[in-house]
């Protein structure tokens, strides 16, 4: 059986699955400017996740270039949900950005194979872990908005 034309092959999928966890990262580089920045005590944590979502950001655009694309840009802004003026502020936004990493990867695990998928596996691994100490708390499902709750609430 063939795929339809409007549903694209399963390299067509990764390459799009990519695409969006580079643009995951794009948008986590620029949130954890902002986190840093008001970060206090946490500033250290920060910029180490800052550097990850560098690399992972870098390691992205080659796996997109790998599966026979262009590496989308980052904008030159990002909108935030709200207005961080507290270290707590900057906390709750680490731990979206961490949470919105985690499902872009997600999507990536299910569309990739071999080694992207294994390195899709540990991003998403990692993102959990992050948005779980920056939240004080893991959730159910890391990835799976849908199912995520904190644990502890069912």
């Amino acid at each position: 059986m063939k795929p339809s034309p409007s549903s694209p092959s399963p390299a067509g999928r990764a390459l799009d699955a990519a695409q969006a966890a580079l643009a995951a990262e794009h948008a986590a580089v620029y949130g954890y400017g902002v986190v840093g920045a008001r970060a206090g005590e946490r500033a250290a944590e920060a910029r180490e996740a800052h550097g990850t979502h560098l690399a992972r950001r870098d390691a992205l655009a080659r796996a997109v270039r790998d599966l026979g694309g262009s590496p989308r840009p980052s904008d030159p802004a990002y909108a935030l949900p709200y207005e961080v003026r507290t270290a707590g502020d900057a906390d709750r936004l680490a731990a979206q950005i961490e949470d919105r990493v985690a499902g872009a990867y997600a999507d990536l695990v299910r569309a990739a194979d071999g080694p992207l998928r294994r390195e899709a596996a540990d991003a998403l691994s990692a993102a959990a872990v992050r948005a779980a100490r920056w939240r004080g708390g893991g959730v159910a499902f890391p990835g799976l908005a849908e199912h995520a709750r904190p644990a502890g609430n069912s």
